[in-house]
């Protein structure tokens, strides 16, 4: 009975191995805008903010989901009514009520973006922040990334091999170590850019021309390969 040898985890100097490591970062355009939509109201009693809030929150809906298509996801995150006591005085009185609501919007139109946006900072009482730009988990950036990692990987070992007067016979080897693209959503004084309007009292504000920031793509393999003998 015969058994099949047991491949060891280092080379031998009949077959020597040689491991190496491929990166690749590839820049390309983004794919999704993300913009960040936070709606105020105050009122003197709590039921007069609401309704307010309510109305405002309505009219921000119903204006993104006007814009069809373009809008990949719209979500409502966090809502809140606070009241404001008064600062002088004995007890707890209470001054106002503020009322806020944030509301998501993930656009795969740019231009539609710069209108909606700018439509939006026209609203009551409505702050936009963003946008924030990025590529989807599927966008085909991701895999460009990889080829060329693996590829990088492949020549570096080669030109190593042929440096000893070798060649490369088999592939041992791959490790995939990751590829993400640049965070999508960044922190103030990277892609974000924040912007905070009131109500405009005159005729509706001309579209805002956004530059979309290109996003980095990044990925790293490791790689083991056996050769022919080094000519020493």
């Amino acid at each position: 009975m015969t058994h099949e040898a047991t491949p060891q985890p280092y080379g031998t100097p009949e077959v020597p191995r040689v491991a190496v490591c491929g990166e690749a970062r590839i820049e390309v355009d983004p794919e999704i805008a993300r913009i960040g939509i936070t709606v105020s109201a105050r009122g003197t009693d709590r039921r007069s903010a609401l309704e307010d809030l309510t109305r405002r929150n309505t009219a921000v809906l119903d204006l993104i989901k006007g814009y069809g298509d373009p809008v990949e996801k719209l979500e409502t995150g966090t809502f809140s009514i606070t009241p404001e006591l008064t600062r002088h005085g004995r007890g707890e009185r209470v001054r106002a009520y503020h009322g806020r609501v944030t509301v998501t919007a993930e656009l795969n139109d740019f231009t539609t973006l710069g209108e909606l946006t700018t439509r939006l900072a026209d609203l009551e009482l409505t702050s936009v922040d963003g946008p924030w730009w990025a590529l989807r988990p599927t966008s085909p950036a991701h895999g460009q990334a990889r080829r060329q990692a693996v590829l990088e990987a492949v020549q570096r070992a080669r030109e190593y091999a042929e440096a000893l007067g070798a060649n490369l016979s088999a592939l041992v080897e791959l490790a995939d170590l990751g590829a993400e693209n640049a965070s999508p959503y960044p922190q103030a004084g990277g892609a974000m850019r924040t912007m905070a309007f009131s109500a405009a009292e005159d005729a509706t504000a001309p579209p805002l021309d956004l530059e979309p920031q290109r996003q980095t793509v990044y990925a790293q393999v490791n790689a083991r390969f056996t050769m022919t003998p080094p000519q020493l």
